[in-house]
């Protein structure tokens, strides 16, 4: 969907190596970070705000940090400046969003996301953080299953009668009001692999994830210019004339509520068992992009095409998640597997067995295994073989592509500039 802010976005970051898809979901991430708790839409007894919980994933040198610290740049330089530390603790994490008070009970300038709330920030002020981490593991650690859950619980926190408490290990008890935290982060399958043990599959902080996947892109280049000072003013204006003007309470018009009515209905879950929690929440994130659609076009109200062009953006999305994941969870030697992949993705033709080995040696014991690993993923149909022929002598394995599905309603792929059917 052509936006003020998504066409001047795209322009300003063409020159780069970053697939489109990451900068689309960057820009959006910063956005609902910027909007924070300004704008929302009523949802029953709650409240539906922006905020989302990104992870850009791919290959070693697919420029997921170029996306991330581009789009942190731009909102940055447009007065934003509420950002996490670049590495914590669950224990300072809390401290952090609570405000850290020295020892006359005044927040320090000099904590970690100093500034954020002001010398005179009052208890009921939501308190606000933006965790940009390129590196997600360097942020949350590895396996840190209970930091995870906290973030997973501060997801879609809405209690305005009660500050969100808990005791530290310290004996101090953190009170935090309207806690709202948005993450943009990035990972490698062999990352992801580490943050996320195979019990954090039915965990809550994976069904708020959205997994944004992409493969590296065609284009090389050796000495990146600088961007457009022009189209990043432009980009500033823009996003400065959607935090004054979007906020308060979302309307919908009936069209796009009856849209969304029938999208809930006829959602059926994504085909890959993982994504079993994550399907249940799938509407909330639909609501989100809503939000976050109907913002870009510098209009509190979300319309019909504005839900077309979310679902269709979560869809594209969602085609690719279980490329995302890998073969996270699914079995021993589920890293092999998921390099296996990864060899063949970026491959120009099929490989043989001996190519392959010689990406996976230092990881198996025997090129048996290899044969079972390649068994295995030619019966989940992931890959394929491509056997010797009269008019080829090429043989090997290839990956399997499958292709974008209409089977979900309200759905134009041609919104997207970054839809490859």
């Amino acid at each position: 969907m052509a936006t003020p802010l998504f066409e001047a976005y795209f322009q300003y970051v063409e020159k780069t190596e970053s697939p489109m898809i990451f900068h689309r979901w960057s820009i959006l991430s910063c956005l609902g970070a910027m909007l924070g708790r300004q704008y929302y839409l009523p949802f029953g007894e709650f409240n539906i705000f922006p905020n989302q919980y990104i992870m850009l994933l791919g290959d070693p040198g697919t420029r997921k940090s170029t996306a991330i610290k581009m789009a942190k740049k731009v909102i940055a330089s447009a007065g934003y400046d509420k950002f996490s530390a670049e590495r914590t603790s669950k224990e300072k994490f809390l401290l952090d969003l609570e405000g850290v008070e020295d020892d006359e009970g005044k927040i320090t300038k000099n904590s970690v996301m100093q500034n954020i709330f002001g010398d005179e920030a009052a208890g009921g002020d939501p308190k606000e953080v933006f965790i940009t981490a390129d590196e997600f593991n360097e942020f949350v650690g590895s396996g840190n299953l209970e930091f995870l859950s906290l973030l997973g619980s501060l997801w879609d926190w809405d209690n305005p009668d009660a500050p969100f408490k808990q005791r530290l290990k310290t004996s101090r008890s953190v009170n935090i009001y309207q806690p709202t935290i948005n993450i943009l982060a990035g990972n490698t399958h062999a990352g992801f692999a580490e943050a996320f043990p195979p019990q954090a599959i039915g965990q809550g902080f994976l069904s708020r994830l959205i997994l944004v996947y992409g493969e590296s892109t065609s284009k090389k280049i050796a000495f990146p210019e600088r961007p457009d000072e022009l189209l990043k003013t432009s980009i500033i204006n823009t996003l400065e004339a959607i935090r004054a003007d979007v906020h308060g309470e979302a309307s919908m018009s009936s069209q796009a509520r009856n849209m969304l009515e029938v999208i809930y209905r006829t959602f059926e879950g994504l085909e890959d068992a993982r994504f079993k929690h994550y399907s249940t929440r799938r509407f909330t994130h639909l609501l989100k992009l809503c939000l976050l659609t109907a913002a870009s076009n510098l209009r509190r109200e979300i319309r019909a095409e504005d839900v077309v062009f979310a679902n269709t953006l979560l869809t594209f999305t969602e085609h690719k998640m279980p490329n995302a994941m890998g073969e996270f969870g699914k079995a021993k030697n589920a890293d092999v597997a998921a390099r296996i992949i990864s060899v063949l993705s970026e491959a120009r033709g099929p490989l043989d067995v001996p190519a392959l080995w010689k990406q996976v040696q230092s990881d198996l014991d025997k090129p048996e295994d290899l044969n079972k690993l390649l068994a295995g993923l030619m019966q989940g149909g992931k890959i394929q073989y491509v056997p010797r022929s009269k008019t080829s002598n090429v043989q090997g394995y290839l990956i399997v592509r499958k292709m974008l599905s209409d089977k979900n309603v309200y759905v134009d792929y041609s919104l997207l500039k970054e839809a490859n059917r």
